[in-house]
């Protein structure tokens, strides 16, 4: 029987291959909406537009791993007079997935509010011990095979045998984290198809509401280069199951939107 610790540290693989994954192919691109502000923007299931409970809005699916014993609870509650979603993490790790296709040539940046009750004070994304963190959003990429060199390959079809065959060949993970400032990166403790980009760090912010963009078109060409693919889904979460450790997320609303054009037309 494979010993438990090893079965907890593939949380960051497990997290991305979720079964809501394999919906992705079904799914068209969709097209970005004009808002008033003449900024394109493609809007997530808004956890704002629902009452407090345990109901969750319609496309958020709780995803959780079987090499995992204990998993996340999520919940919407109130929140300075909005909806928000709220991740319990104890000794535990599941991810909260949404299948879409997004372009992210088109709406590149990222958009959304977190906050977090406390730092977890053994996360380290250098040490596979200290693969969690006290809150994520992973932006996942429909990357195609050949992309991948033979190496990369064969890597791929050994994870995909153990995690599945949905398993993205590319991805980004936004974190807050412990052992590394915010601006920091590296890949994943695990495996180098998965970034890791520290957006917050440690216990300075906790407590507070922290409001976060991020340009995902270019944080994937920084790790992966060009041709950009798109985007196919989105999971939000906290894990604490390797370090032991105890965490509340909160997370307001996510959406893509355009780059505001700063000249004029040329």
């Amino acid at each position: 029987m494979e010993p438990m610790n090893n079965r907890r540290r593939r949380t960051s693989l497990a997290l991305l291959a979720t079964p809501v994954i394999s919906a992705f192919s079904l799914l068209p691109t969709p097209a970005a909406r004009a808002e008033s502000t003449g900024v394109a923007r493609v809007d997530l299931p808004r956890f704002s537009a629902e009452p407090v409970g345990h109901r969750l809005p319609a496309g958020w699916t709780h995803q959780t791993l079987p090499s995992v014993e204990r998993a996340n609870r999520f919940d919407l509650l109130a929140d300075d007079g909005r909806t928000v979603l709220r991740v319990l993490s104890d000794r535990s790790a599941s991810s909260l997935a949404l299948a879409k296709r997004i372009d992210p040539a088109v709406t590149p940046l990222l958009r959304w509010r977190w906050r977090v009750s406390n730092a977890l004070a053994g996360s380290d994304l250098q040490r596979k011990v200290g693969d969690d963190y006290a809150a994520r959003v992973y932006v996942l990429f429909d990357l195609p095979p050949e992309r991948l060199g033979v190496g990369d390959r064969m890597k791929m079809a050994a994870a995909r045998l153990l995690h599945g065959a949905e398993l993205p060949a590319a991805a980004l993970c936004y974190v807050w984290g412990t052992a590394q400032a915010a601006g920091e990166s590296g890949w994943n403790a695990y495996t180098d198809r998965l970034r890791m980009i520290v957006v917050d760090s440690g216990k300075a912010h906790a407590g507070q509401w922290r409001d976060v963009v991020r340009d995902v078109a270019a944080d994937f060409r920084a790790a992966f280069g060009d041709p950009l693919p798109l985007i196919s889904g989105i999971a939000l979460g906290a894990d604490t199951d390797n370090t032991g450790e105890r965490v509340e997320a909160r997370f307001g609303d996510l959406w893509f939107e355009a780059r505001r054009q700063t000249g004029g037309a040329a």
